[in-house]
């Protein structure tokens, strides 16, 4: 089997974004007026990991405890910001508790798969930050989707739960089944994928592995360990934020304070 991968040139490289000509056009054809969207999500795309590709070409080349950590924290950072400025009504306890669930789920399952999974050091930068990478930026959307559901529950029946309130239901009654459904929402597409993987699609971590060379059998193994790990980040990452959190909406005179203005 070929142990390396084609090389890229400058040329090679700027030929697939002759691709987001069609794209553009079938905006057009449909009257989607999304063309500005698509040239700042291409732009800003290519420049970000262009920036990572630096950062981890200097990481990779000088390994230290203290970038590993620092490309961590910024990941955290990076997520729980996205999830936040999409979830501004919250109240701050509620955010404070998002932030904590992000960092602290995703960081244990990070240290279980590289450690006793993949059995290396935890600050080896070309484990770490890639395998972070992939459970950081799933929980974030995990966690997305599901406050996402359960917000948009709570304001559609808001006359609903106001009617139970007042007849005496407790408020923790009326709020569990929307978590529940965010946290549904949270992992259902996690799973669809894990469905869908090896059959329909192959993944893109093996698909790199297999480019780079590595025997298929063992990427296979390594795609569903990190998929495992993936589902188990996004499951439990959502299921905290989502638990710990609803609380928090809950006034001591038993009422719930649905915007971050009614506290």
């Amino acid at each position: 089997m070929n142990s390396g991968i084609i090389q890229l040139d400058i040329l090679q490289f700027s030929t697939v974004y002759v691709l987001l000509i069609l794209v553009l056009a079938i905006m057009k054809y449909a009257k989607i007026d999304q063309s500005k969207l698509l040239f700042v999500a291409s732009l800003r795309m290519s420049i970000q990991l262009y920036l990572a590709g630096l950062v981890l070409t200097y990481v990779f080349g000088n390994p230290h405890p203290l970038f590993v950590v620092a490309y961590l924290v910024a990941m955290v950072i990076f997520a729980s910001h996205r999830i936040l400025k999409q979830n501004q009504r919250l109240n701050k306890a509620f955010r404070r508790r998002i932030v904590m669930a992000i960092a602290g789920c995703g960081t244990l399952i990070l240290v279980f798969f590289v450690t006793l999974v993949v059995r290396t050091d935890f600050f080896n930068p070309q484990y770490t930050i890639s395998l972070g990478g992939m459970i950081f930026g799933n929980s974030m959307t995990a966690v997305n989707l599901g406050l996402k559901a359960f917000t948009q529950n709570l304001d559609q029946e808001r006359a609903k739960s106001e009617t139970l309130l007042n007849a005496g239901i407790e408020p923790k009654a009326i709020l569990m089944p929307h978590v529940k459904n965010g946290l549904e929402m949270a992992f259902i597409p996690t799973l669809n994928s894990m469905l869908n993987m090896g059959i329909i699609a192959l993944p893109g971590m093996m698909t790199g592995q297999i480019l780079s060379g590595t025997l298929p059998l063992t990427a296979i193994m390594y795609q569903i360990a990190i998929m495992i790990s993936i589902a188990t980040s996004v499951t439990l990452t959502a299921f905290v934020a989502l638990y710990w959190g609803y609380p928090t909406l809950i006034s001591q005179r038993k009422q719930i304070t649905w915007y971050q203005h009614e506290q």
